[in-house]
């Protein structure tokens, strides 16, 4: 069997509001076998631990929340590494950045993805504990989903 070389993570925090949002994404697309070929995982901190769960994949996409000054809930944002913005998750006070973990990696002759693609999704509330999202990204959630979907066929990995 061939091994999946391009891994899906969902990044976010299931119990605080819309910061959940990758983690639903990554468990949907999951779940809608659209994907099959695949690897799909969800984290809940970035850095280093990023680090270890890309290891031998050629492509990794990470799905996490983005909070912009006047950012439209709901709508995603597309960064390679190079232009990477500060999502959510992938950037942690406490752990280096998504982007030194990557070069770290390298340095270490880690088999890391060569190609990076971070999604982020403008979220509303990310400091309230609750297991729904708020009523703004519920009603888009469904055109996200697609969206992402979207993306993705339109991707050659």
């Amino acid at each position: 069997m061939k091994k999946k070389s391009v891994l899906v993570v969902g990044i976010g925090n299931p119990i605080l509001t819309d910061d959940s949002i990758g983690i639903r994404v990554v468990d949907d697309l999951k779940c809608s076998q659209d994907f099959p070929d695949f690897e799909f995982r969800t984290m809940c901190v970035g850095g280093l631990e990023v680090l270890e769960n890309v290891q031998g994949f050629d492509t990794a996409i990470f799905i996490d929340a983005i909070k912009t000054r006047g950012g439209v809930p709901g709508d995603v944002y597309y960064f390679s590494v190079e232009d990477f913005r500060e999502t959510l998750h992938l950037s942690n006070l406490h752990d280096v950045s998504f982007v030194t973990a990557l070069e770290l990696g390298r340095t270490l002759g880690l088999k890391v993805p060569k190609n990076v693609h971070i999604l982020a999704i403008e979220i509303v509330e990310d400091m309230v504990f609750s297991d729904q999202l708020t009523p703004e990204i519920d009603k888009r959630y469904g055109a996200i989903i697609d969206e992402i979907k979207a993306w993705i066929r339109s991707q050659q990995f």
